[in-house]
């Protein structure tokens, strides 16, 4: 407690007053000044004495003498004096009142807080620097912490504590009945509290240092928990707010306050004032500085201000509006009680020190200011005395009279967080700009307090730090001396080891052992780094070792070697050194786990330390800590896990993992493969150096054009080496032998080992297995093609036409295609093909395709295209078996149409038959019979066939079955046992699949019958385990009645029963006739491989190969030992075919890796001249199969997926993703899958991510809500460049008929980016294609008048050229015509200008402006262009006499140039 003042009772004393030394004194560090002021100062001297010395006590006497003079004789002296003489009195009054006031404050001692002058009862003004789970951390002013207990925050939350504490489960039954979030659940602190908050407390207890912790914060590593333990403060508003009185709540009063409880219209505060309580209503809550924007909880404490008295004087109405919080100033105070700290106040100086400052508060309070608390700019001239300040409070020094302690800090007057002075607008803060450990190579010391330490200055006067006297050295430094090594000025080497928030200091040291130390915090060190350390000490738990200064870590007993110690005590003494390696940082919880495994220590592979690292193809070494039945957990570094799977342990089975794998034993692993949960797959047989393996496959993208070595050759396919990557790769045989133009026998008999390949095109690739399948790169387009491409555009296309384009994305109406110059087009499912077996109604996003144009939309810039064969070679003839459905009046009862599933709803299908005609299925017409779960039978998209029931002109409705009305039909549903006999052979559906056989149910009836499975092939020593495994429930095959025995039907499905009358005889008609199309090759679906491989539709036939690869490459290794015999074409082409099309279901889908490896091995069966031709078809039917599956577009969470891992940097498939799931009202998950890709796509990307931020705005602009759009806006800012995001957006709300908001942010984005001319001219765009004509021009003045100079002639131009467009021509012309006057040298205006002339057609126009561009002087070159382009506007807009003109005019120009 400072010293109180000994009352002057000997005013009697003649004797001239002495000028005070420290009134003259400037602001600035005397050279030698030592600070007097120690803490062991005597609160109340013996013998009632003084602190004052003996000089200062003669001043003070004095002073009092000559102001009882002046008092007394004053009168007499006015009227003695002449009139001219009042003037220099009064000179001389002011000059010697100054002198009288420093003399004043020097009675008031400057003196800094400490744990010895921190007193019970002490209001003080604090700043959260961590807020723990139990406590919060404060920082206090001159470098002091104290903490917060969680039960001294306010009176109601420790009231909802004790409540939870009593009864934990009715207290969460009572949640479940509450509506609003401040009832009764308890929250964390840091829903109150965030770090760098001002808080207003009490000093409640101070402990002696090293005294047992009882606050709550625990044994916490944290420095400044530790540092904090001593002081121990509350928050309770009825504590801080002691002493204010009822009359003291005016307008503009600053107080904390906690929420009572919550209102219809507000919440009841508790001020802890008695006689009146507080009101703050929900509107001005939501002004408040808070984050959660439900409710507040009951318990919180608010920084409020009072905005008024209520009429009975009962109620307080409070705002929480944080500026006027801040901006408050208090005018006022009856008594000292009611100035609480953080408030602010006018303050005069009565006293300049070197230690600080003496002023007056609010007319009759002494205050002080040290220096820690002065402005660090300032200068002698900052402050004068009697100059008024304003200050904050920051405490009462409870002594009599009162006294404060004030801050001149700007930081704290502005409640901000201190950060450093950069050239930056946005500073980072302190922590951020030096972090803990940073070392600063030169700091300049300021000032030196000779028993406290120095206070330095950083990088130029950025910020300061100060440095305790116990850091200054390693040797013990009784005082600092302004002469010694440290004076003022001298520049010395220091490093952060903490902070000081409140004071905005950084705490340094400058120890020669600090500055050496490797490690000062945990965060500091790295994961994987070799460390050599010091034993400390060996439990059972684990070995101790000092890495460096206060910076341990732990050696578990599993990690203590590579085999397991049976006594470690003999191997580790205390005080050895030790090697060891970093595994796990945890900065959280301060600890440090290592390990001493010698083939860890020195391993060289990667450290595989967060998800990020952990690639497909790394190889780490892992150390096992779990061992399960079937497969083992490793753990990498920095507890990252991944599972081993049994098989993929070793080359041969292992039985008794727990043996042969104990805990802690060292593997090197190999990843291959990462789950989306997060989820490593490694292996330890892969990771073995015989086990061929390409370390990286992602040189090598689906797209790439690639050379390759052939270096092995199969019966289908050959493995190639990839150049340079070196990957392994596959390549059908066919593929090569169609683009060679010869037969796979030839190809077999050409090609050589070693041989080249070049012009290669990777059509998939296999990441798992390191494997890449490839294909002959097509045939190029023509250059006739991309003339036509080039030369497109709306006004020149005409119907007919033939166009070729991209995809673009997926929409309702079928495909979005991208055409040249600005122009669209859309095709729709049912004018994709004549025949829709082969159509895809969706081509796939980016495939390119040529089309016909058949409508034209000149408004929308949009064409009308059609796929259709007859449609682009209209005279070939070929045979439609789907005709165009062009209206309703095409469709009369009875017709059988087909068409592609728009939609599966509850009460059946809707069937697009033609671009704007869907029909309506019911579900009594789905089927003949009854099926219960007839949903899974459908999909989107799907081919379905039927007959038309009725159309309704009028409503333009169509109903239409899919039931079968035919004879043959009612005929087989009636077949009975009877009419069968042995040797029949019928048509079936496989019902069920057994390991015996099969269950086949005879095609229209009821009846069934087992193929057992020694009935599927020729060949005894075929495998027929696996041909039963290769068919699938749903499979139509043909079957031979072998008996019939008392209603059991025995089958046979072998293909020496059938010949090939016997399936042309099973589908007669010709749309669905499988040998039709097997003999026909033109029919084959060869534009679903183009969509992939090939941009031309004449090189179908050679790439229709391209995809019947096997992926699994083993099974080429292993052909001999897993050849099976499949049944022929019985039993596998009428499901390949698909028979029946509009009753596609799930189970006709194939496994591609199953079908296809199944199928190519039926090269060795038992047929001789009867199977080759089945062979061959049935080859032929599997590429159609192939390509499908890996051209059709996504319809599936599981298709996306897939292609994903191949591309994950597209963002056309993330938005295509996207798209897909707003189709089935996913908005959430399209949310989550944009967030996804942002995360997931390279940095480098930068426009990939985007493409995917544009998208994540329009789901929020069309889904979300004004907050949502705001808050990804911003998000989309930081991480973009922030002018194209808030064009975007603008254009977004253009695009979407959101004018006003459109409006609203073009001004926000000019008010942002006003040095842009881009941002004015689309501004202007968007008022002109408005209407709002006179708003356009008007901004074209306010943008000059923010650009700069050299950008004025660009933006006018452009606003001249929107004129053109969009506005008056003759307005255009105008700007134009001023643009050429001033700037005649700017040859390429006028090229702009005669553009815009020609756009309107004005021939006279433009005859003047070449005379008047070609009048001037230029090079022969440019001459030659211009007259060039004169001559080119005759052609196209002129006549022959401008012609000629234009021709004179040039001969005239050469022959004056020469």
């Amino acid at each position: 407690m400072a010293a109180l003042k000994r009352p002057l009772d000997d005013p009697s004393t003649s004797r001239k007053p002495k000028k005070s030394k420290t009134a003259d004194l400037p602001f600035e560090n005397p050279p030698h000044f030592t600070s007097k002021l120690v803490a062991d100062d005597v609160d109340f001297p013996r013998g009632g004495g003084t602190t004052f010395t003996p000089l200062e006590v003669k001043a003070i006497r004095a002073e009092a003498v000559k102001e009882a003079n002046a008092e007394l004789f004053k009168d007499s002296q006015v009227e003695a004096e002449p009139k001219q003489s009042k003037k220099r009195k009064r000179k001389s009054d002011v000059a010697t009142s100054v002198p009288s006031m420093a003399e004043k404050g020097d009675r008031v001692r400057i003196e800094h807080l400490n744990y010895k002058r921190l007193n019970i009862g002490m209001k003080i003004l604090g700043q959260i620097v961590s807020v723990e789970p139990l406590a919060l951390i404060v920082s206090l002013p001159n470098q002091l912490f104290g903490h917060v207990p969680i039960t001294n925050i306010s009176s109601q939350f420790t009231a909802l504590l004790e409540k939870m504490d009593e009864n934990e489960e009715e207290m969460s039954d009572e949640d479940e009945d509450e509506s609003g979030p401040s009832s009764s659940r308890v929250p964390d602190l840091f829903e109150m509290f965030h770090q760098g908050q001002y808080v207003r407390a009490v000093v409640t207890t101070v402990h002696a240092p090293g005294s047992t912790d009882t606050s709550g914060i625990g044994k916490s590593r944290h420095e400044l928990a530790k540092a904090s333990r001593r002081v121990e403060l509350s928050l309770l508003p009825e504590r801080v707010n002691s002493g204010v009185k009822k009359t003291d709540l005016k307008a503009g009063f600053t107080l904390s306050a906690a929420v009572k409880s919550v209102e219809d219209h507000g919440y009841i505060l508790d001020l802890g004032i008695s006689d009146i309580s507080g009101f703050l209503s929900f509107k001005d809550a939501k002004k408040g500085p808070f984050d959660s924007k439900g409710k507040l909880h009951v318990g919180r404490l608010l920084d409020v201000t009072v905005s008024s008295i209520s009429a009975n004087g009962r109620t307080c109405n409070l705002v929480a509006d944080f500026e006027t919080f801040r901006d408050s100033c208090l005018s006022e105070a009856i008594n000292a009680s009611s100035v609480l700290p953080g408030t602010a106040v006018q303050a005069l100086i009565t006293a300049v020190h070197p230690t600080g400052l003496n002023l007056q508060v609010l007319g009759f309070f002494d205050a002080t200011v040290d220096q820690f608390h002065l402005r660090p700019d300032a200068s002698e001239k900052t402050y004068k005395v009697g100059k008024k300040v304003k200050a904050r409070v920051l405490y009462d020094y409870s002594t009599t009279p009162p006294r404060f302690a004030l801050t001149l800090a700007d930081h704290v007057l502005r409640l901000r967080v201190q950060t450093p002075k950069t050239k930056n607008s946005a500073s980072p803060s302190i922590q951020e700009a030096y972090p803990v450990g940073t070392i600063l190579d030169s700091v300049t010391v300021l000032r030196l307090e000779a028993e406290r330490g120095a206070v330095v200055e950083i990088d130029s006067g950025a910020i300061q730090g100060f440095i305790h006297i116990s850091h200054v050295s390693d040797d013990h430094v009784p005082s600092l001396s302004s002469s010694g090594p440290w004076k003022p000025g001298s520049l010395h080497k220091a490093r952060v080891t903490g902070y000081f928030p409140f004071d905005g200091l950084l705490q340094l040291s400058m120890k020669a052992s600090v500055l050496e130390q490797k490690f000062l915090q945990v965060s500091d060190v790295q994961v994987g780094e070799v460390i050599k350390g010091t034993i400390k000490k060996l439990t059972d738990s684990g070995l101790f070792v000092s890495m460096s200064g206060n910076v341990d870590g732990v050696v578990w007993p599993t990690h203590y070697a590579d085999i397991t110690l049976k006594h470690p005590a003999k191997r580790f003494k205390p005080g050895a050194s030790i090697k060891c390696r970093v595994l796990v940082v945890d900065p959280d919880r301060k600890r440090i786990s290592l390990t001493a495994k010698k083939s860890i220590i020195e391993s060289s592979l990667p450290v595989v330390a967060a998800l990020e690292d952990a690639t497909v193809g790394t190889v780490a070494h892992a150390v096992v800590f779990k061992v399960f039945e079937k497969h083992l957990m490793v753990e990498f570094y920095n507890n990252i896990k991944a599972v081993v799977p049994a098989r993929e342990i070793s080359e041969t089975p292992v039985s008794k993992l727990t043996e042969l794998f104990p805990i802690g034993k060292v593997l090197k692993v190999r990843i291959i493969n990462l789950e989306d949960q997060g989820r490593i797959i490694a292996s330890v047989r892969q990771a073995s150096s015989n086990f061929d393996v390409t370390n990286d496959i992602s040189a090598v993208e689906i797209g790439n054009v690639v050379q390759g070595t052939v270096a092995e050759i199969h019966a289908d396919n050959a493995v190639l080496t990839l150049r340079p990557s070196q990957v392994r790769a596959l390549i059908s045989l066919n593929n090569v032998a169609n683009h060679r133009k010869l037969t796979v026998s030839q190809l077999r008999a050409q090609l050589k080992i070693g041989e080249n390949l070049d012009d290669l095109l990777v059509v998939t690739r296999n990441v798992e297995k390191g494997f890449v399948i490839v294909a002959c790169k097509p045939k190029a387009k023509s250059a006739a093609a991309a003339h036509n491409k080039a030369s497109l555009s709306i006004d020149t296309v005409a119907i007919g036409d033939l166009v070729g384009g991209r995809i673009l994305r997926h929409i309702r109406q079928g495909a979005l295609v991208k055409l040249p110059s600005r122009v669209s087009g859309t095709l729709h499912p049912t004018d994709t093909a004549d025949d829709y077996d082969l159509a895809i109604p969706f081509p796939q996003v980016d495939s390119i395709l040529k089309a016909c144009v058949i409508a034209i939309d000149k408004d929308k810039k949009q064409l009308t295209l059609s796929t259709r064969h007859s449609r682009m070679y209209p005279d070939e003839g070929k045979p439609v078996v789907d005709p165009e459905i062009k209206s309703l009046e095409d469709l009369y009862v009875g017709a059988t149409v087909r068409g592609f599933i728009k939609g599966v709803v509850d009460h059946g299908l809707f069937v697009n038959i033609g671009r704007d005609i869907a029909a309506r299925v019911q579900i009594k017409e789905l089927f003949d019979d009854f099926v219960k779960e007839w949903k899974e039978r459908f999909s989107v998209n799907q081919l379905v066939k039927g007959r038309i029931l009725s159309v309704d002109m009028e409503t333009k409705k169509v109903e239409m079955t899919l039931r079968s009305g035919d004879l043959t039909k009612a005929s087989a549903a009636s077949l009975a046992i009877a009419d069968l006999v042995e040797g029949q052979k019928v048509d079936g559906v496989v019902t069920r699949i057994e390991d015996y056989g099969l269950f086949i149910q005879i095609s229209g009836s009821k009846l069934n019958g087992l193929c057992h499975k020694s009935q599927l092939s020729d060949n005894p020593s075929a495998d027929v385990a696996a041909a039963v495994r290769g068919f699938r429930e749903g499979d139509r095959v043909k079957a031979y009645i072998m008996k019939i025995d008392k209603r059991k039907i025995s089958f046979s499905l072998k293909p020496s029963y059938f010949t090939d009358e016997d399936f042309d005889e099973a589908n007669p008609t010709a749309e669905n006739s499988a040998s039709e199309e097997l003999n026909d090759e033109e029919d084959l679906p060869g534009n679903q491989v183009d969509a992939t491989v090939s941009d031309d539709e004449d090189d179908a036939d050679e790439d229709i190969d391209a995809m019947q690869i096997d992926i699994n490459p083993q099974q080429h290794m292993n052909r001999s030992s897993q050849q099976t015999t499949r049944p022929t074409g019985p039993s596998h082409v009428p499901s390949l075919q698909l028979s029946g099309g509009f009753q596609w279901s799930t189970n006709m889908d194939f496994d591609a890796d199953g079908d296809q490896s199944e199928a190519s091995d039926s090269d060795d069966s038992g047929d001789e001249k009867a199977g080759k031709k089945k062979k061959r078809r049935r080859k032929q039917i599997e590429q159609d199969l192939t390509a499908d599956m890996h051209t059709k577009s996504p319809e599936s969470n599981a298709d996306f997926e897939r292609l994903l891992l191949g591309s994950p940097n597209s963002s056309y498939l993330w938005i295509q993703y996207m798209s897909f799931q707003l189709q089935l009202s996913e908005v959430d998950k399209a949310r989550d899958i944009a967030r996804r890709a942002l995360q997931t796509i390279n940095f480098r990307e930068e426009q990939e991510k985007l493409n995917v931020w544009i998208a994540l705005l329009n789901l929020e602009n069309s889904y979300g809500t004004d907050e949502t759009v705001e808050t990804t806006f911003k998000e989309a800012g930081k991480a973009n460049d922030p002018k194209t995001i808030h064009l975007r957006l603008a254009l977004i709300f253009d695009q979407s008929d959101k004018p006003i908001k459109a409006e609203e942010q073009y001004q926000r984005t000019c008010k942002k980016f006003g040095q842009s001319s881009k941002v004015w001219t689309h501004f202007s765009e968007f008022f002109l294609r408005q209407g709002n004509v006179e708003e356009s021009r008007k901004l074209l003045p306010r943008c000059l008048q923010s650009l700069d100079k050299r950008k004025h002639l660009k933006t006018i131009s452009r606003f001249a050229q929107l004129e053109y467009k969009l506005g008056d021509p003759e307005r255009g012309k105008t700007l134009f015509e001023g643009i050429v006057d001033s700037h005649p040298k700017r040859l390429d205006l006028w090229s702009i200008y005669m553009d815009m002339e020609a756009s309107q057609g004005q021939i006279q126009s433009l005859r003047n402006l070449f005379d008047r561009v070609l009048a001037q002087k230029m090079t022969s070159h440019k001459a030659k262009a211009f007259f060039k382009k004169w001559l080119e506007l005759e052609k196209r807009i002129g006549d022959e006499d401008g012609m000629a003109l234009c021709k004179a005019k040039a001969v005239e120009w050469t022959q004056r140039a020469s």
